[in-house]
């Protein structure tokens, strides 16, 4: 049985709030816990009015204080926008609070707009050594015995588990040869799929962390009790992408009927690529499609999202989601 999981930015619908949003996630991590989902994971995002989980470590604890047994995690904190020492510090208090339950999953893009990125890090000089030597830096202060001066307090000695993310090549190449368990966003940039997947398991190295290869990859599922209604629901996210990748950041709008056919070529384009990596439909056509791209990609764990403005048709997609795992 492949795993699932659940990956959750608390989208901020139209006429929302961020307030309601850390309700809805709350409640979806409960309910993802009650239906057997393994992770919930959240991820760093910034100056973007539909993403209410910029302040990652702080929305992981709310969530973990509010569940027992489903591991919650970062899916991923952007380690370009802060020094490992504070990263170490955040998950070590977490781990300390909830030991055994928490992940750490580190990506290398600033996960914002290049203003808001300046805004954060005040400096965008690029090395293409800094993630790497930051990804050893911040597993050596969670190590038992860091060869660091200063000591991260907590943190030393709590070996949270780490992932590598990614959407390129850099991503798989590093996490293999680091023995790390690897994530590919492949819900939203599934261009280099097969390819960083064939080079991570290829290249992977042992290490103290993990002796095979292990990936789990981002799908997108929009599941409802008929095919026409599930259509109808993903028209939320296919809007809030297209207005993202247009420059037009936007909260989460409302479905509409047809939205496909309003679109131009690009933008046609655009979401027929991304959909490659989704489900939509009834229980019969996401099963067909979720078995089609695990056959496809091996996938040893799914990270499944599933963006839509209504939180009862939500909570059912995933519900929906998880009654179909045992099948597969």
């Amino acid at each position: 049985m492949t795993p699932f999981s659940i990956l959750d930015l608390s989208p901020i619908a139209e006429g929302g709030s961020a307030a309601a949003s850390f309700r809805h996630t709350l409640d979806i991590a409960q309910h993802g816990e009650r239906w057997g989902y393994r992770r919930y994971w959240m991820a760093e995002h910034h100056g973007m009015p539909g993403i209410a989980s910029a302040a990652t470590a702080i929305l992981i604890s709310h969530v973990a204080a509010g569940t027992s047994t489903i591991r919650v995690g970062a899916g991923g904190i952007m380690l370009p926008n802060h020094s490992p020492l504070v990263i170490a510090e955040q998950f070590g208090t977490l781990e300390s609070l909830y030991p055994g339950r928490i992940d750490l999953g580190l990506g290398r893009a600033p996960g914002s707009d290049q203003a808001t990125a300046r805004a954060l890090r005040r400096n965008l000089a690029s090395d293409a050594d800094e993630f790497p030597r930051d990804v050893l830096e911040l597993m050596d202060y969670m190590s038992d015995e860091p060869r660091q001066t200063v000591q991260a307090v907590p943190g030393r000695g709590l070996n949270v588990p780490i992932w590598i993310l990614g959407s390129s090549l850099f991503g798989a190449q590093l996490a293999a040869a680091l023995g790390l368990p690897y994530a590919f966003a492949s819900h939203f940039a599934p261009q280099q799929l097969m390819q960083a997947i064939q080079l991570y398991r290829n290249t992977f190295q042992p290490s103290i962390h993990l002796d095979k290869p292990y990936v789990m990859l981002g799908f997108n599922v929009f599941a409802a009790d008929t095919d026409d209604e599930a259509q109808f629901l993903a028209t939320s996210w296919q809007q809030s992408f297209v207005n993202l990748r247009s420059g037009r950041p936007s909260r989460l709008p409302p479905p509409v009927r047809n939205y496909m056919e309003q679109l131009g070529p690009a933008a046609q384009d655009l979401l027929q690529h991304v959909l490659s990596c989704s489900a939509i439909g009834a229980p019969d056509a996401v099963a067909r499609q979720l078995k089609a791209f695990i056959d496809k990609t091996g996938a040893d764990e799914l990270m499944i999202t599933s963006n839509m403005f209504d939180h009862a048709a939500r909570l059912r997609s995933y519900e929906i989601t998880a009654s179909l795992r045992d099948a597969l």
